[in-house]
C-alpha cells in the first residue's frame, strides 16, 4: 500500500544464497499477482542484470553504483509523499461529502431543530478545520526535510529529483489551501443562512403572537361604546379605555417592529417579507392607538356636553309631544306653536347650534337625528300653516284598543295618540320622496325617549313602510334604457358590418383598398356577424319581452348564457384587430366608407363597442338587483350578474392566454381556461439531485398560473415590450402539470396565503402563495371541482368497464354458436 501511485516499472532483485531465493521465491508469490495487476514487473537475478536498466550513476553503492545515497532513506521520503498526498485527498472527499451534507440538508420548521444543526455543523466544521491543520503542518515538514536533504546533497541529479519532489509536495499543499479556503467560503456562506433562517422563524413566532395580541385588542377597544348612556357609564368607559392603552403589548409590538427593521438593515435575504410584516404591524397599532384616541376624545367630550345636552332633548321631546294639535287650525296658533320651537332651538347649547350635523353622528344616543329630524318637519308645518290658511283638519279618532294603553310620564294621555296621528299624516305626504330605510330612522327614537315612538309606530300604517311607489318606476327606467341601448347597438354593428366589412368586397373601391387590408376581413372584424346575428334576432327581443316586468330580464340573461361565449373569440382576436388597424387606419378605403357613413367616430372606436357593451350589462344588471333585492325573481337577477361576471373573467383570462409564448403543444388541448393569477412560487423536489438546490431556495420565483381544465401552466411574465399602444405583455412557458396527477395541502404553517400543489405522488411540490386569502380560496375552490370532477369520472370509467367485458364475451360466444355472419350483425 505504501508504493509510490506515479511508479511506471518495478524491478525486482533476488538474493544470491538459495536459501533466501527459496524463501522470497514462496512469499513473492502471493503477492506478485496484485502486483501485476497494477504495473509491470522485471525479476531480476543479479546487479549485473540491474545496470542494464539503469545507470550506475543513478543508484547507489548498495547496488553497485556510484551515487552516494541511501536507498533506504529515499524509499521513506517517496513513502511520506506518497502518505501526504492520500490523505490530501481524504481530505478533498471529506469535504466534498460534508458539503454535499450541508446542501442536501432538510430544513426543519421549528427554530430548536435549526438551532441543533447549527451546533452540529459548527461542531463538525471545527474538527475538519483540525484535520486540515494537522495535514497543512504534516505537508511543511515535509518541505522543511526536502529543504535539509537539498542542502546536505550536492549532485545535480540528487538536486533535480529533490526539486520535483518539492514540486510536488508545494502543489498539494497549496491545493489543501485552495479547498480550506473554498470551504471555509462555502461554510460561512451556510451558516449565515441558517442563522437566518432561525432569526426568521423566531421573527414570525414573535410578530403573530404580537399580531394576536393587538387583535384582541382592537376586538376589545370596538365593544367600548364611543358614547355612554349615563356620566357613570362614560366614566366606566374612559377608565376601560385606559387599561387598553397602559397595556404591554403596544409597547412590545414597537419592539417588534424595531427588531424588524434591524434585520433588514443587516441585509437578511427575507428582507420584503420582513419590511411587509413590520408594516403590518406598524398599520395595525398605529389604527388601534389613533382609534383609542379618537374614542377618549368622545367620550371626554361625551361627559362634558352630555348634562345639558340631555335635558334639552328631554325639554324639546316633550315640547313637541305636548303641541295641541287643535291649536294648529288657526294662523295664531301655529304661529305660537312655531315661537315655541324656535325659542327651544334658540335655548340650545352652544355646541349644539355650532355643529349639530356632527354631533348627531358622534352622540347618536345623546342627541338623536331622529329628533332634529322631527323638529325640522314640525317647523316646516307650522311655517305654512302660519302662512297659507287651509282648511281645517279633522281629527281623526283613535281606534278602540282592548287592552288599557301604557301611559308615558312624558305625553299627556289625552292628547298622545291625536298627536302621533298628525305626525303620522306628515310624515305620509313625504313618503314618495323617502325609502323606508330613512322613514324608519325617523321614527325610531333613543331609549330616552320610547314612549314617543310606541305612539308614533302604534298610528303608523305598515303598509306605508313597505310600499315605494319610486322602486317600479327606477326599474322600469333601467330597463327602457336597456332595450333603447340594444338598438342603438344592433344599429351601430349592422353600419359597421355594411358600411366597412362588406365595402372590402365593393368591385368599385378595390382600387384604394389597402394591400395589408386584403383577405383579411376575419381578422380585422373577428366573429362580429356572429354577434350581430346573436343580438338583432335573438337577445333584443328578449329584452323587449320584458319591458313590463323588468325583474324577468334575469331570465333571459340566463337563458341565453351560451350564445355570451361569442365575445370570447371576439376578444381573443382584438389584439389583431388593433394591430391591423393601426396599418391601414389613414388609407383612403377606411376614410372613403366613414365619410359614406356620416360617422363621428372612427372604425377602431366602433370596433371597441362589442367590449363596451359586455362590461354595460353587468352595470345595469347590478342597479336592477339593487332595487329588486326583495322580488321574488332576485335570484334571477343574481344568477345572471354572476353570469355576465364569470363570462368577463373569463374573456379577461383567454385574453391572457394568448399571449403565452414556448408552449410546444395546442393550448386549446389543455381545456378552457379557469382560472389566471400570479403568484409567489417555492420548487421542492422529492427526488434528484437538485431537491435540496430548490429547497435552500430563499426568495420565491414569480409565476403567472393558469389553471385549465386539464392542466396547470406556470409561466413568466416578461416585460412589456414596444411603445405607446403597441406595447404588449407576454408569459414565457415554464412548465405543465396535468391536473391528473396533481394534488394539494390547502394549508401551510406560518402563513393563511400559501398552498401546496404536489405532483406524481409528491415528487415535486409547488409551495404557492397568493397575495390575498380571498385569491387562495379562489383557486382552491376551483381545484377542488376539477379534482372532483376527476373523481367522478374514474369512477364511472371502472363501473363501465366490467359491462364492457361481459358484452365482450358474449359476442365471443354468440360467433362461435351462430356464426360470423350474425356476429358481425351483432356487433
Amino acid at each position: 500500500m505504501s508504493f509510490p501511485g506515479h511508479l511506471h516499472l518495478v524491478l525486482v532483485l533476488r538474493p544470491k544464497t538459495h536459501l533466501q531465493t527459496t524463501g522470497t521465491d514462496i512469499g513473492f508469490r502471493f503477492s506478485q499477482d496484485d502486483f501485476a495487476l497494477k504495473m509491470p514487473m522485471v525479476m531480476l537475478s543479479s546487479l549485473t542484470d540491474l545496470l542494464r536498466f539503469i545507470d550506475e550513476n543513478q543508484l547507489s553503492t548498495e547496488f553497485g553504483g556510484t551515487l552516494e545515497e541511501c536507498h533506504s532513506d529515499w524509499i521513506v521520503l517517496q513513502t511520506a509523499i506518497e502518505s501526504f498526498a492520500v490523505t490530501v485527498k481524504e481530505i478533498a472527499q471529506l469535504l466534498q461529502t460534508f458539503g454535499t451534507e450541508l446542501s442536501e440538508i432538510e430544513l426543519p420548521d421549528e427554530a430548536s431543530g435549526i438551532e441543533y444543526l447549527l451546533r452540529s455543523h459548527t461542531e463538525k466544521y471545527r474538527q475538519m478545520k483540525d484535520d486540515i491543520r494537522s495535514v497543512m503542518r504534516e505537508g511543511r515538514q515535509l518541505l522543511s526535510n526536502l529543504e535539509a536533504s537539498k542542502a546536505v546533497e550536492g549532485a545535480a541529479a540528487e538536486d533535480r529529483d529533490i526539486s520535483q519532489d518539492k514540486e510536488r509536495v508545494q502543489r498539494l499543499v497549496a491545493q489543501l489551501r485552495d479547498m480550506e479556503m473554498a470551504f471555509d467560503g462555502f461554510f460561512e456562506k451556510h451558516h449565515l443562512k441558517l442563522q437566518q433562517y432561525l432569526q426568521l422563524l423566531q421573527y414570525e413566532m414573535s410578530f403573530h403572537e404580537v399580531q394576536t395580541s393587538v387583535g384582541k385588542l382592537s376586538a376589545q377597544e370596538k365593544a367600548i361604546a364611543s358614547v355612554g348612556t349615563a356620566v357613570a357609564q362614560t366614566e366606566q368607559l374612559l377608565k376601560d379605555l385606559e387599561m387598553l392603552e397602559t397595556t404591554e403589548e403596544m409597547g412590545r409590538a414597537q419592539i417588534i417592529i424595531l427588531h424588524g427593521h434591524q434585520l433588514a438593515a443587516s441585509h437578511h435575504y427575507a428582507l420584503a417579507l420582513i419590511v411587509q410584516r413590520c408594516n403590518e404591524l406598524r398599520h395595525h397599532s398605529d389604527t388601534l392607538t389613533t382609534a383609542l384616541r379618537a374614542k377618549r376624545a368622545s367620550l371626554t367630550l361625551c361627559i362634558s356636553v352630555y348634562g345639558q345636552t340631555v335635558r334639552w332633548c328631554d325639554e324639546g321631546a316633550y315640547l313637541l309631544a305636548n303641541q295641541l294639535l287643535d291649536k294648529f287650525q288657526s294662523k295664531e296658533g301655529a304661529q305660537a306653536a312655531l315661537q315655541d320651537i324656535e325659542r327651544l332651538v334658540e335655548m340650545a347649547p352652544s355646541v349644539v347650534r355650532s355643529n349639530p350635523d356632527v354631533l348627531s353622528l358622534e352622540f347618536e344616543a345623546i342627541l338623536t337625528p331622529q329628533l332634529q329630524g322631527m323638529i325640522q318637519s314640525r317647523q316646516a308645518c307650522l311655517r305654512k300653516l302660519a302662512d297659507i290658511q287651509v282648511r281645517p283638519i279633522q281629527l281623526v279618532s283613535p281606534r278602540p284598543e282592548n287592552s288599557p294603553r301604557c301611559k308615558s310620564p312624558v305625553f299627556s294621555p289625552k292628547h298622545s295618540i291625536t298627536n302621533g296621528e298628525h305626525l303620522c299624516n306628515i310624515l305620509t305626504k313625504k313618503c314618495m320622496f323617502m325609502n323606508h330605510e330613512f322613514l324608519l330612522n325617523l321614527l325610531s327614537l333613543s331609549v330616552s325617549h320610547q314612549s314617543l315612538s310606541r305612539s308614533v309606530l302604534i298610528s303608523f300604517s305598515p303598509s306605508l313602510l313597505c310600499y315605494c311607489p319610486c322602486i317600479p318606476r327606477f326599474c322600469s327606467h333601467v330597463m327602457k334604457e336597456l332595450i333603447e341601448t340594444e338598438r342603438i347597438y344592433v344599429d351601430e354593428l349592422l353600419s359597421v358590418l355594411l358600411g366597412y366589412r362588406a365595402e372590402m368586397d365593393n368591385p368599385s373601391l378595390s382600387n384604394i383598398l389597402p394591400s395589408v387590408l386584403r383577405n383579411k376581413k376575419e381578422e380585422l372584424f373577428g366573429n362580429l356577424p356572429e354577434i350581430y346575428k346573436f343580438h338583432s334576432r335573438i337577445f333584443l327581443q328578449d329584452l323587449e319581452s320584458c319591458l313590463e316586468t323588468p325583474e324577468r330580464v334575469g331570465a333571459r340573461f340566463l337563458e341565453r348564457k351560451e350564445n355570451f361565449q361569442v365575445y370570447e373569440r371576439y376578444c381573443q382576436n382584438k389584439p389583431r384587430s388593433d394591430a391591423l388597424w393601426r396599418q391601414c387606419s389613414d388609407s383612403a378605403f377606411i376614410q372613403e366608407c366613414k365619410k359614406k357613413l356620416d360617422h363621428k367616430l372612427g372604425l377602431d372606436s366602433y370596433l371597441l363597442k362589442p367590449v363596451q357593451r359586455l362590461t354595460k350589462y353587468q352595470l345595469l344588471l347590478k342597479e336592477l338587483l339593487k332595487h329588486s333585492s326583495n322580488s321574488q325573481y332576485a335570484s334571477e337577477l343574481q344568477g345572471a350578474l354572476n353570469a355576465m361576471l364569470d363570462l368577463l373573467k373569463s374573456v379577461n383570462d383567454s385574453m391572457h392566454q394568448i399571449a403565452i409564448t414556448g408552449y410546444e403543444g395546442e393550448l386549446s388541448d389543455l381545456g378552457r381556461v379557469l382560472m389566471q393569477g400570479s403568484f409567489n412560487v417555492w420548487i421542492n423536489h422529492r427526488k434528484g439531485p437538485t431537491r435540496m438546490k430548490d429547497m435552500a431556495r430563499f426568495k420565491p420565483m414569480q409565476r403567472h398560473l393558469f389553471l385549465h381544465e386539464r392542466a396547470l401552466l406556470f409561466c413568466k411574465k416578461r416585460e412589456e415590450s414596444g411603445e405607446a399602444h403597441d406595447r404588449t405583455a407576454s408569459y414565457s412557458f415554464k412548465h405543465c402539470l396535468m391536473m391528473s396527477a396533481v394534488g394539494i395541502t390547502e394549508n401551510i404553517k406560518g402563513d393563511v396565503r400559501k398552498f401546496e400543489i404536489w405532483y406524481n405522488g409528491k415528487e415535486e411540490v409547488y409551495v404557492v402563495q397568493a397575495s390575498t386569502v380571498d385569491v387562495k380560496i379562489a383557486w382552491l375552490t376551483e381545484i377542488r371541482k376539477i379534482l372532483n370532477n376527476q373523481q367522478k369520472i374514474g369512477k364511472g370509467s371502472h363501473t363501465a368497464f366490467p359491462f364492457l367485458l361481459i358484452s365482450w364475451l358474449f359476442l365471443m360466444v354468440i360467433k362461435c354458436l351462430v356464426g360470423q355472419t350474425l356476429f358481425h350483425f351483432l356487433r
